[in-house]
């Protein structure tokens, strides 16, 4: 997102009618990127076949994250399970969450 935050507040405010909370804006990709992002993205490898099925919704597949509101399942272990892109719908992801919540693992 290149806007800074107070002009991201201001836009959502005024699109939406509403003032939301907000965090401070962090890098998601590069040599300056978060580290939960960085581990994030170095843990996804580890369920390459399931991210080449379900990312194809915006996100790209591997490394870098396109684009706001990608979104990543982790498990009791931390390890990653699944990745979604940024127009998945948390709707849509309600099945994924809870088989991995009725199982307590990896194994969806």
């Amino acid at each position: 997102e290149p806007a800074c935050e107070l002009d991201i507040k201001n836009f959502v405010n005024d699109k939406f009618k509403f003032e939301p909370d907000l965090y401070a804006k962090i890098n998601v990709n590069g040599d300056n990127a978060d580290p939960l992002y960085k581990f994030l993205k170095k843990e996804q490898v580890s369920f390459q076949f399931t991210c080449l099925v379900h990312c194809s919704k915006g996100g790209t597949v591997f490394d870098a994250i396109k684009w706001n509101f990608t979104k990543f399942l982790v498990d009791r272990e931390g390890k990653v399970v699944k990745r979604f892109g940024p127009t998945t719908e948390p709707k849509d992801m309600v099945k994924d969450v809870e088989n991995l919540l009725s199982v307590g693992s990896t194994k969806l």
